[in-house]
C-alpha cells in the first residue's frame, strides 16, 4: 500500500514537470536573450549579457469563449533566421535599415500561435490567431515584472481620452500602484545596471493602442480602451461615448495581432538610431509612392498669423494678403508648403467654405506659381461626415490635411486613422495627425501618413521645457515622426519666460531651437514662427530651410537620455549636427571624434552655437565657420537648455 501510494504522486509531479517546456531564443549576436516557458500559462523572460532584466512576463489574449495563453497545449515550434535590407519610403533615419533577427514561433492546439523575434537591438512577440469569424477579444494580457527597483519614464493620462501631451514622470518601479494613473506608449526603462528597456508596439490594425499601469507589485499590466458602440453629440470637434461594449475589438478571427516590442541596450545613443517600429510593421499598401513629398511648412497659428513692419502694409489676419505673404516667405527660402490652420473655413464644420476673406482657389494658383503647396487644417469630426472632401481636395490643388482632435486610440478610432490614410492616399493627399497617438507602424503601412503630433511640443508654450523635451529623442521620437512644431525666434530660459500668441516664444537658446530640426524627425517640419521674425533673422533661417527632413544615416555622438544628445544626420554628402541639452546647472563640453568623416578631404563647418551669455540671455549665439577633417575633435559647448547646430560640406 505504502509504494503503490508513493508512484501516483511520482508520475503526478513527473508529468507536472515534463509539462513545463522551456525554449531559448538569441539574438543574432547572443547578448539578448529570451526564455519562454508553456506550462500553465506562457511566460518569457529577457536577458542580456546573461542578466535578467524582465522575468517571468506572463501572456494571454482573452476572447469571449476561451482564453489563448491559460493551460496552453504546445503542438509545434519552429526556428527561422531573417538577414534582410529594407528601404523606407519616407526615410526618416536611415535610407537602408538591416532587419536581422532570429524567430521562435510556437504553435498551440486551439488556433493560435506566438511569435517571438531576437534583435542585436531588442525583443518582440504578437499573437497570431486562426479562428473561424470574427472573434471578440475581451482583453489581452501583457503582464512585466522587475527583479529590481526600476525608473519608469512614462507619459501618464487621467483616462483613455488623451492626446499624448502629458509632460513625462520619473516613478521608481516599487512605487506605481494599480491606483495611480496609467501610462501611454511608449515608456523607457531605466534598469539603473547599464541597460534601457523602450516599450512600444507597432503593426497596430483594427485592434487599441495598449495602455500601461502599475501592478503594484513592482510591475505593470496592459489597460485598453473599450470599443465604443453608441456616440453624442458633444461640439464641433469631439463625440460622447453613450455606450461601450464588454470587449476591447471585434475583429477577424484569423489575423496577426500587435507586436509587442522592447529596444534594450546598455548604450543610450542606439536607443536614437532604433528603427524597431519600422522593422515590425506591415508593408506599405500604395503601389505608387513618387507623390509624397515631405518637406517643411510655414505655419501660421503659433504666431497667431500676424506678420508685422515696415514691408507688411496690410490688416494682418486669416485673409489673402497675410497668407500671400506667407506663400512669399516660404518660395524665397525654398519651403515646399504652408499650412492653412483653424481660422481658414467659414465654420469648423464646413469643409468647403472658406471665411470671407479668403479666395482659396487663388490661394492655391498663387502657391502653384510659387512653386508652394497648401495645407488644409480640419477637425476630424468633419472630415468623418465630409469624407468626399479627400477628392474635392485633390482636385482643387490641396497637397495635404492636417487632421485634429482625436484623442482617442480605441478600436473604433484606430480603424478612423487607418480609413483616413487610405482614403487621403486614394486622392494623392498626405496627412499629419494631430490630437493624436504616437505612431504604431500605421505609417509605413500608409506612408503618406508624414507625421503625428502626439507629445508635448511647443504649442504648450511654458509648458514644453528642454528638461521634458531632451527625453524625445529617446522615448517619443524613437518610435516615428513627431510633429513637435520647432522654429521659434524668440527664446527664453525659465525663470523669465513669459509669452503668448501673437509674441510667441520658447524656452531653450536660440542654438538649441535651430538644433531640433536636426535632432527632431517629422516628414512635414514645421517652421512655427512668424516669417517677420525670419527675415530678421536670415542666417538662421537659411540654416533651418536648408535642414532636409529625410536622411540617408543617423548616427547619435553623444547621448544620455533625459540629460543630452548630440546627433549628426547625412543626406548625400553633406552631414549635419544638432545638440541639446536640459536645464543643467552648468554648461556642458563635448569633444566629438569627426571619424565619420571620409578621410583625405578637408571639410567646411557652420555652426551656430550657444553664446557666452546665452545661460542668462536665451537669444545670444555665435555663427562661426572653420575647416575641419576626419582625425580632428569638434568641440561643442551648451550652456543650460542650450544646443549646438552645424552643417558640414
Amino acid at each position: 500500500m505504502k509504494k503503490n501510494s508513493i508512484i501516483p504522486v511520482f508520475l503526478f509531479l513527473f508529468s507536472a514537470v515534463s509539462a513545463q517546456q522551456k525554449m531559448e531564443l538569441a539574438s543574432p549576436n547572443k547578448v539578448l536573450r529570451m526564455v519562454v516557458e508553456v506550462g500553465n500559462e506562457i511566460r518569457y523572460s529577457i536577458l542580456a549579457d546573461n542578466r535578467v532584466l524582465l522575468k517571468d512576463n506572463s501572456i494571454a489574449l482573452h476572447l469571449k469563449d476561451e482564453v489563448l495563453g491559460e493551460h496552453p497545449k504546445l503542438s509545434g515550434r519552429k526556428k527561422t533566421s531573417v538577414d534582410e535590407t529594407l528601404t523606407p519610403e519616407i526615410p526618416l533615419k536611415f535610407s537602408k535599415v538591416e532587419n536581422k533577427y532570429n524567430q521562435l514561433t510556437l504553435t498551440f492546439k486551439g488556433g493560435y500561435a506566438v511569435e517571438f523575434r531576437a534583435f542585436d537591438h531588442g525583443v518582440a512577440y504578437r499573437f497570431v490567431t486562426s479562428k473561424k469569424g470574427d472573434m471578440e477579444v475581451k482583453a489581452e494580457d501583457f503582464n512585466i515584472s522587475f527583479p529590481e527597483n526600476y525608473t519608469l519614464n512614462l507619459q501618464q493620462t487621467e483616462s483613455f481620452k488623451t492626446a499624448y501631451e502629458e509632460p513625462y514622470s520619473h516613478i521608481p518601479s516599487m512605487e506605481w500602484k494599480p491606483v495611480d494613473k496609467m501610462s501611454t506608449l511608449p515608456v523607457l526603462v531605466d534598469t539603473k545596471n547599464q541597460y534601457k528597456i523602450l516599450i512600444a508596439e507597432s503593426d497596430v490594425s483594427d485592434y487599441p493602442a495598449m495602455f500601461l499601469k502599475g501592478n503594484g507589485n513592482n510591475g505593470l499590466s496592459s489597460a485598453f480602451p473599450k470599443q465604443p458602440l453608441v456616440f453624442g453629440d458633444d461640439g464641433d470637434r469631439s463625440v460622447k461615448i453613450v455606450k461601450e461594449a464588454d470587449y476591447i475589438a471585434k475583429t477577424n478571427g484569423t489575423r496577426s495581432l500587435p507586436w509587442r516590442y522592447f529596444v534594450i541596450t546598455n548604450d543610450d545613443r542606439k536607443l536614437i538610431e532604433n528603427t524597431m517600429t519600422y522593422q515590425l510593421a506591415p508593408k506599405s499598401k500604395l503601389e505608387n509612392t513618387s507623390w509624397i513629398k515631405p518637406g517643411k511648412v510655414s505655419w501660421e497659428w503659433w504666431n497667431d498669423a500676424s506678420p508685422y513692419g515696415p514691408d507688411v502694409n496690410f490688416v494682418a489676419g486669416y485673409n489673402m494678403d497675410t497668407y500671400k505673404y506667407y506663400i512669399d516667405f516660404a518660395a524665397r527660402y525654398g519651403i515646399e508648403y504652408i499650412i492653412m490652420d483653424e481660422g481658414w473655413a467659414k465654420s469648423t464644420r464646413d469643409p468647403y467654405t472658406p471665411n470671407p476673406a479668403i479666395d482659396l482657389q487663388e490661394l492655391i494658383r498663387y502657391g502653384k506659381d510659387k512653386k508652394v503647396g497648401i495645407v488644409l487644417w480640419l477637425t476630424w469630426l468633419t472630415v468623418e461626415n465630409n469624407m468626399d472632401l479627400f477628392k474635392t481636395f485633390s482636385n482643387w490643388g490641396i497637397k495635404g490635411v492636417k487632421i485634429d482632435f482625436m484623442d482617442r486610440s480605441d478600436q473604433w478610432m484606430m480603424d478612423y486613422y487607418e480609413r483616413i490614410a487610405a482614403e487621403a492616399a486614394k486622392n494623392k493627399l498626405f496627412v499629419d495627425f494631430h490630437g493624436s497617438v504616437s505612431p504604431k507602424g500605421l505609417e509605413y503601412k500608409y506612408p503618406n501618413i508624414i507625421s503625428y503630433e502626439g507629445v508635448r511640443g511647443m504649442e504648450q508654450m511654458g509648458g514644453c521645457t528642454p528638461d521634458n523635451s531632451v527625453y524625445f529623442p529617446f522615448i517619443r521620437n524613437a518610435v516615428g515622426p513627431m510633429d513637435y512644431t520647432p522654429g521659434a525666434m524668440i527664446s527664453m530660459q525659465p525663470n523669465v519666460y513669459r509669452a503668448a500668441r501673437p509674441n510667441a516664444a520658447s524656452i531653450g537658446t536660440r542654438a538649441y531651437q535651430m538644433a531640433l530640426f536636426v535632432i527632431f524627425e517629422s516628414g512635414l517640419q514645421m517652421l512655427a514662427d512668424n516669417p517677420t521674425l525670419y527675415y530678421r533673422n536670415p542666417d538662421c533661417t537659411e540654416f533651418i530651410t536648408k535642414v532636409p527632413t529625410t536622411w540617408d544615416e543617423t548616427r547619435a555622438l553623444k547621448a544620455e537620455a533625459g540629460q543630452y544628445a548630440i546627433v549628426a544626420k547625412r543626406k548625400g554628402n553633406k552631414w549635419y549636427i544638432g545638440g541639446i541639452t536640459n536645464n543643467a546647472e552648468t554648461e556642458r563640453i563635448f569633444e566629438i571624434p569627426l571619424d565619420f568623416l571620409p578621410k583625405g578631404q578637408s571639410y567646411k563647418i557652420t555652426s551656430f552655437e550657444d553664446g557666452i551669455n546665452a545661460g542668462r540671455q536665451a537669444m545670444d549665439y555665435r555663427k562661426k565657420e572653420a575647416q575641419i577633417k576626419n582625425g580632428d575633435l569638434l568641440k561643442i559647448k551648451m550652456v543650460r537648455n542650450g544646443g549646438y547646430a552645424a552643417v558640414i560640406e
